[in-house]
């Protein structure tokens, strides 16, 4: 079946989207933040811990995983901060 959106693994990272964790006291460790970017397709990149096999069981109705997808969680001051940078739809 195929799929009316894919990711695509060749774009590259354009911009921070909002504050850096350390800027937002996230984290003390540079190498180790979650973090928000949007690709240069205009696609929007999320880094944060996977909580997948936590929420799976427990996903609301109607909410699915694919085999290739994972559950992250980010702080939720990190994405306030980046809503200056979303462009309204």
């Amino acid at each position: 079946m195929t799929r009316p959106w894919e990711a695509d693994p060749t774009a590259s990272f354009a911009r921070r989207l909002g504050k850096t964790a350390q800027e937002l006291g996230n984290s003390e460790d540079e190498e180790l933040c979650p973090d928000i970017w949007q690709l240069d397709n205009g696609d929007v990149a999320v880094i944060g811990r996977d909580l997948t096999t936590a929420y799976d069981s427990r996903l609301p109705p109607g909410v699915r995983l694919g085999p290739d997808e994972r559950l992250v969680i980010i702080p939720g001051n990190m994405l306030s901060a980046a809503k200056p940078d979303i462009p309204d739809a």
